[in-house]
Formats: C-alpha cells, structure tokens, sequence
C-alpha cells in the first residue's frame, strides 16, 4: 500500500481540480459546451507527469518503468474514478435536466442515456490516463542504449 500512496494522493489532488474546474464552468452556464472538457486532459496530465516525477525522485536509482507506468495509471485512474462519480451524482441528483440539456438528440433516442454519459465520461478518462502515462514514461525511463567509448 504505500507504493501507491503517492499515486492515490495524486489521484484525488487530480479529480479535485477536475470538480471544481467543472463546478466553475457551471457558474458561467458553459459546462454544457463539450469544447470545454479538453482541459480535462491538461488537469489529467499535469497530475500524472507530477505523480510519475514524484515517484521517481522517491524511488531513486531503483526507479523501474513498471513502477513509474502503475504510478500514472494510478493517479489518472483515482481521478477518473472520483470525478465520474460526482458527474453522475452532480448530474443526476444536484441539476436533474443536465444530461437532457447536454445532447437533446441522445435522451431522446437512448432510453439508458444516463448510462451512456457516465461510461463515456470513465473511458475518456482512463484512455486519457492510460496515454498520456505512456506518454511521459518515455520521459521519465532510463536509457537502455549502450554507450560507445571512442578512442
């Protein structure tokens, strides 16, 4: 468990900023505009660049690309998970017409529509997790390229 502290700690730190980034967009009546989300991947990748960065200033030389990758699917997985939930509770319970007003052609075609949403919202979430970890990793591994010793 305390492998993944940092990770986790990350994670909420993360979907924290997702909820109120969310949360202020609905003051200005703009979180029904999709365009906006796009900064959610920004907020994904910072938290994940710096849980992934933490962890190898942590780990030191016993710093492996596993380890690294677990760490930024971690974070951008807590994130996910927590910000997928308050959407569906901020979406159903707290403002009951969001998801009608969000795409009126879906909630009338779909009858699961809510769940429509709400699985969009996750796997956008983890995808956006699992490549910007990716990604990142290739900043973070060490080389494995053998150095030439020239004469």
């Amino acid at each position: 468990m305390n492998n993944f502290a940092l990770p986790i700690r990350f994670g909420v730190a993360a979907s924290g900023s997702l909820i109120a980034y969310f949360l202020v967009l609905s003051l200005f009546g703009l979180h029904v505009d999709v365009f906006y989300s796009l900064f959610n991947v920004v907020i994904t990748g910072f938290a994940i660049y710096e849980a992934i960065k933490y962890y190898k200033l942590k780990r030191g030389t016993s710093f492996t690309y596993s380890g690294g990758f677990m760490a930024g699917l971690i974070t951008g997985g807590v994130a996910t998970l927590i910000f997928t939930l308050f959407f569906a509770l901020y979406s159903t319970e707290l403002q009951p017409g969001f998801l009608e007003e969000l795409s009126t052609k879906w909630a009338n075609n779909y009858r699961s529509f809510e769940a429509i949403v709400f699985l969009v919202v996750a796997v956008m979430g983890f995808t956006t997790s699992l490549v910007l970890t990716l990604a990142f990793m290739q900043l973070f591994k060490s080389s494995n390229t053998t150095k030439i010793k020239r004469d």
